[in-house]
Formats: structure tokens, C-alpha cells, sequence
């Protein structure tokens, strides 16, 4: 199994819309896309200066999976996101392999 992780540190002005946008709109287009099983969104609680910083987490069966992700649905969902928040957020992404 591997877990794909986004992590946004979202301006605090949007942080709300944000996440609303998030939980109903770009989360179930992804999960629409086929490719993963399972997802998940947190918010880290250790933040100083009451930032706000999600991290958004997708399970899928294989790295091939995920990477067919990232070619195929991936550039035109990033888009949608940047073209409703332009640069009200920054994200950085991982790849995990879930051992248990």
C-alpha cells in the first residue's frame, strides 16, 4: 500500500474556504479519478503563530498507480486548485510505503 501525503500550509485569510473547497470539491474529484481507495485530511496541531497547515493523505495499491496518477489527473487538478487559491497556499508532497 502506498500512502501519497500533500502537506499545505494555507494563508490564514482562506483557511476556512480552503478547507470547505477541500473536503467537498478537490478531495472527491480526486477520489472520482479511480486511483486511490482511501483518503484522509488532518490538521497539524503543533503549528506556531496559529498557523494553519493540512495534510491531505490518499492510499492507493502500487507507486505504479501513482504515478499514472501524477501523469494523467493530476496536472489538471493542481490547476483547478492554484486558479481558486493563487497563492494563498504551499504545498509539498511525499510518498510512503505503509509497512503495517
Amino acid at each position: 500500500m502506498i500512502l501519497y501525503n500533500v502537506t499545505s500550509s494555507v494563508d490564514p485569510e482562506v483557511a476556512e474556504e480552503w478547507l470547505a473547497y477541500m473536503r467537498d470539491v478537490h478531495m472527491p474529484e480526486i477520489m472520482a479519478s479511480g486511483y486511490f481507495l482511501k483518503s484522509q485530511i488532518c490538521r497539524l496541531l503543533n503549528e506556531e503563530n496559529d498557523g494553519y497547515t493540512y495534510a491531505t493523505q490518499y492510499y492507493c495499491v502500487s507507486l505504479a498507480q501513482l504515478e499514472e496518477y501524477q501523469e494523467v489527473a493530476a496536472p489538471g487538478l493542481r490547476a483547478d486548485l492554484e486558479t481558486r487559491f493563487p497563492g494563498q497556499y504551499v504545498s509539498f508532497r511525499t510518498v510512503l510505503e505503509v509497512l503495517e
